[in-house]
């Protein structure tokens, strides 16, 4: 199961969005009035909808002879497979928003998406953005929306009160989180009843692992290193299996949903918890403000950093009629202005992949924490931008470990399992 924008936002939100929203701007025949209507589907979330429309809106301004009609999806593998049938059966919106990566590789982009590489319409999509959107050296789309980080989020008040730093190696994190347990609080917050949260230790610490091997990706897809018997990768499962067996997790974490995680962390009755850096967003300004990140620790400080995730695409589908206006509204989306348009609907949480674009000074301690990463250059995308390999059932297996059902090396071998079997669905050679 891949980690997906789409996914986790879904769950946070609830799908209140109308599944097929009324045009923005001008209504009326469009051959008539001598408009061209584009459609654009995104997923139905409302941190992703409210900033879809404020953009169809603000491009309609600009560009008054397109229209931009708002179609809806859900999130999660229900989403996924819609998508998938509307490209087989040629009934897919002119633009549409959707994962970048590994999830973007199942759609068969060189089959049904438009071939952007080197078009106008990139023009100020961030270089580092392009191998996340690529297959066989062709580019397929544009960024939408911010990079997310991967690690852990903690309440910058009770790290405060306790007199803690941020963390840059393992050794001070279980310091730091020994303290936090022994002031009476929840040092790690476990939410394992919505499942998904249950990975990060593992995939956020992808940072730690290309460090120490910067082949990993390459080897990982081509079967020639496995997590349990790397020296490296296998830590992020023993990680995972740490925080139940040093008593950092709250009692109630197997029943313990993501929305109830979130409000532990934002009142200080927990410190930290591991999670990517969107959600922050779902909180109320003076709650967000509470929270900063920080990314899995490793053994060497000096290689401290944050392993990220470069943020959804947008893609045109090779059916599309509109192919010309559609280009014109995702290079408007990419675009200082429109990441101006997007933050003015949902504070960002992050940086975006534009040039020029800048984390506005109001956002989130966590956007501007992620941004300090980024300029240090001490990031490194998830496995999953740069590997088509990613098992499906992880999250099940990472809940068994930081549950202490299973140990973390008992888990990485499961998990070695899962991927064999997927790596051998998708004919990958090597496996």
């Amino acid at each position: 199961m891949k980690i997906s924008r789409s996914k986790f936002a879904a769950t946070v939100v609830a799908a209140t969005a109308v599944v097929s929203l009324a045009a923005c701007g001008g209504g009326g025949d469009a051959a008539s009035s001598g408009k061209t209507t584009i459609t654009l589907l995104t997923d139905n979330a409302e941190t992703t909808v409210k900033p879809a429309k404020a953009i169809a809106e603000a491009f309609e301004k600009a560009n008054p002879t397109i229209t931009v009609k708002l179609e809806s999806r859900p999130g999660g593998a229900d989403g996924d497979n819609l998508v998938k049938t509307k490209l087989s059966t040629g009934d897919m919106a002119d633009v549409f928003w959707y994962n970048s990566g590994s999830l973007l590789q199942a759609l068969s982009p060189e089959k049904n998406l438009v071939d952007l590489t080197g078009d106008a319409a990139l023009k100020d999509t961030d270089p580092a953005f392009l191998p996340t959107v690529t297959q066989n050296g062709k580019v397929y789309g544009a960024p939408v929306g911010t990079v997310m980080g991967g690690g852990i989020l903690y309440n910058k008040e009770v790290y405060s009160k306790l007199g803690l730093s941020v963390p840059k190696t393992w050794a001070e994190f279980e310091s730091n989180s020994d303290k936090i347990k022994a002031a009476g609080l929840t040092a790690v917050v476990g939410s394992f009843k919505d499942t998904w949260t249950s990975q990060l230790f593992v995939l956020g610490d992808f940072h730690n692992v290309a460090s120490a091997n910067p082949s990993f990706a390459a080897d990982y897809t081509a079967n020639k290193v496995k997590y349990a018997t790397d020296p490296t990768a296998v830590k992020g499962f023993e990680k995972t299996a740490e925080a139940k067996a040093r008593g950092w997790l709250n009692k109630s974490a197997g029943s313990t949903t993501f929305d109830q995680g979130m409000k532990l962390l934002a009142s200080g009755k927990a410190g930290q918890y591991p999670l990517l850096t969107f959600p922050v967003g779902t909180l109320s300004k003076a709650d967000a403000a509470k929270i900063g990140f920080f990314g899995i620790p490793g053994d060497d400080a000096s290689k401290n950093g944050a392993t990220i995730w470069p943020g959804n695409g947008q893609y045109i589908p090779k059916t599309s009629k509109n192919i010309d206006a559609a280009k014109k509204f995702i290079a408007f989306v990419a675009s200082p202005a429109g990441s101006e348009v997007y933050s003015s609907a949902a504070p960002p949480t992050g940086p975006y992949m534009v040039t020029g674009s800048k984390v506005p000074a109001d956002a989130p301690p966590v956007a501007q924490d992620l941004q300090a990463y980024i300029d240090a250059k001490a990031t490194t995308p998830a496995l999953e931008f740069l590997s088509p390999v990613k098992g499906p059932s992880l999250e099940q297996i990472t809940v068994a470990v930081e549950t202490g059902q299973t140990s973390g090396k008992d888990g990485a071998a499961q998990y070695d399992a899962d991927v064999t079997k997927q790596a051998k669905q998708l004919g990958l050679p090597g496996w």
